[in-house]
């Protein structure tokens, strides 16, 4: 008899160890799913706005490093949106997945999808907001960049922001009220 309860419980132990892979795998392949979706959504929004502004591949080259967001903001007075995106230093040796909030009052009605472009001069510009976060300020409208063919595209403070929607490069564009943060989920290798 105690023999065969010590068989009952290894088998048991080897049934909730097996469970406990599978849960982990099944979870690590959803997050290299999310990663990869996040990538190629990175890699689409940089060719549009190459295509869309030639003067932004310049920056791109010059950059220690650049970050991709896919947004969607709602407002009815009131505005909030979410997105995710990704970091990556020059030639794509590190990636950072990080998700990002805003949020704001104001004057608004309806939704929108965007897409945030960064590029950082610096490596401490890239690091500061991979490990820090970046909040935005009404300021960093002053560094949004434009439609218009004569637009100069440059180095503002270390940073060059564009935002693209789905009707090309968005004139004025508001990225006040909006934060971004590691996706510590994304970025566990398990």
């Amino acid at each position: 008899m105690l023999k065969t309860t010590r068989i009952l419980a290894v088998l048991l132990a080897i049934a909730i160890a097996q469970t406990a892979i599978a849960q982990e795998s099944n979870s690590t392949s959803k997050a290299a799913r999310k990663r990869a979706q996040i990538d190629g959504m990175a890699e689409r929004t940089l060719a549009r706005l190459f295509a869309k502004q030639p003067a932004s591949k310049e920056l791109y080259q010059n950059s220690y490093g650049h970050a991709v967001f896919t947004n969607v903001k709602v407002a009815f007075g009131l505005s909030a949106g979410g997105g995710q995106g990704v970091a990556i230093t020059k030639g794509a040796k590190a990636r950072s997945y990080m998700k990002m909030g805003t949020g704001g009052i104001g004057v608004g009605l309806g939704g929108q999808k965007y897409q945030v472009v960064f590029f950082f001069q610096t490596k401490h510009t890239y690091d500061n907001f991979v490990l820090h976060g970046w909040q935005a300020d009404t300021s960093a409208n002053a560094v949004a960049g434009t439609a218009g063919k004569s637009a100069e595209s440059t180095f503002t403070k270390g940073l060059a922001v564009y935002l693209l929607s789905d009707n090309g490069l968005m004139l004025h564009a508001d990225v006040a009220g909006t934060r971004y943060w590691l996706n510590k989920r994304l970025n566990s290798r398990v």
